[in-house]
Parts: C-alpha cells; structure tokens; sequence
C-alpha cells in the first residue's frame, strides 16, 4: 500500500472518530469517503469506529464494473451515492454523510434551508435542498442526491440525514460542520417567528467574498456541534 494512499486511510478513520465524539453522527449511520487516484476508499458497512481501522477501509473502483471493491470487508450501504457523486464530480475529493440532529430534524420536516445567512453560499448557491425521500442505499436515493447537490457542496437527505462535499477530506468535513450549524441556526429562527432572508444581491455578494475561503488542505478541522446520541446500527 502506497504511503500517501496509508495516510488517507488513516484519515478517514479520525475523522470518523472525531464526528462521532463531537456529536456530529451517532453510532455508525454516518459514512466517509475519499478519492485517491483511480478508486474511492469509502467506510465499511456496519464497523464501529472504535473498531475501525485503516486496512478495513474499503475501495471501490471509480471505473470498470460498478460496485467493484477490494477489501475484507464490505463497503458502507450509501456506497451508491458516495460512488455516483464522485464519479459526477471530479473536482470532489471528500465526500461525508451524517445523521446529524438538526440536519436531519429539517431533512424529516422535508425542509430546505433557504438564504437565512450567508455561510450558504459557501455550499455554492442561495439555499441548500432536501433532495426527495428514497430507501437507505438505494439507486433511487443516489440519483436523488446527485441531483440536489448539482452546483452545490451540500444537501439534505428526506428522512434521512445529510452530505457534505469538499475537494479534500479537511474541506468536506468542515462543511459538514457548517451545514449543521446552519441547519441548527434555521431551527431556531423557526421557532421565533421565522428568519429574515438575505436579498439575492446580498447574497451575490457575499458569494463573491466567500470566494477561496475555507481551511487549508492540511488543515484538518475541529469538529464540534451538539453531543452525541445513540443510533440504530446498519
């Protein structure tokens, strides 16, 4: 195993430690993937991170027979979006997907978070969609998914939970962070009477000064919304 392909899989497996401490997943609903050159090292299937280690990390070709994979152990159920979106997004290098509490609250109320603040444009657009419900690791679901996040770096999942996109795994996970941020933040608007949504030429400009802002790739965040719950393992 090549030693940068060694240090990315080591990577995964903090991070998914780390998510799982701060509270921003549960158990092992969430997953992580990562590009390295022709295939996407993505987590395995009902693993507890605790558990986890590099050489369980599961690859799946980018290219050649769909759902191909090496590994001893089977690759995460959501394989399909992770897989999709890489293979529809070449400029995606981390890819993490969360059940996290006030993500997921808006994703059951099928709610989309519009331009509540301006940090949504650091997703790439004006609001962040709830793509449409779709069973846990089903085509349907991934196409659902690509759909949401075209010209986007996040999205919620109906129902479900949802994905953070970033061109690195340090970027990835700290949208992650964002997206839940805001999504607790639009929580709680609602409860007061509703937020005041920033006009298209406020958000244009603050786009325009989002623009390269982010952490650098060896920056690798600290993850740190709500404490953490327990969840149904699958």
């Amino acid at each position: 195993m090549k030693k940068a392909e060694r240090a990315l899989r080591e990577k995964i497996v903090a991070l998914c430690r780390q998510m799982n401490a701060s509270g921003l997943n549960q158990g092992t609903s969430g997953n992580i993937s990562a590009r390295f050159e022709d295939k996407l090292l993505i987590t395995p299937s009902g693993i507890p991170y605790e558990e986890m280690q590099p050489e369980t990390i599961a690859a799946l070709a980018l290219e050649g027979e769909y759902g191909a994979f090496d590994g001893p152990k089977k690759p995460s159920s959501e394989w399909r979006f992770h897989l999709d979106i890489a293979k529809a997004r070449p400029e995606v290098g981390g890819i993490v997907h969360t059940h996290s509490t006030f993500a997921t609250v808006l994703a059951i109320a099928r709610k989309e978070i519009p331009a509540c603040h301006y940090m949504v444009t650091a997703f790439g657009g004006p609001d962040i969609r709830c793509a449409p419900y779709a069973r846990f690791g089903s085509k349907e679901l991934s196409e659902h998914a690509v759909a949401a996040l075209d010209g986007r770096k996040g999205c919620l999942l109906a129902n479900h939970g949802m994905i953070a996109l970033g061109e690195d795994l340090d970027k990835a996970m700290w949208l992650a962070v964002e997206l839940e941020t805001l999504a607790r933040q639009y929580y709680h608007a609602l409860l007061i009477g509703g937020p005041v949504l920033l006009t298209e030429a406020e958000i244009a400009e603050a786009a325009e000064a989002m623009a390269g802002y982010g952490p650098a790739a060896q920056d690798a965040p600290e993850v740190s919304p709500p404490r953490p719950r327990r969840a149904r393992r699958r």
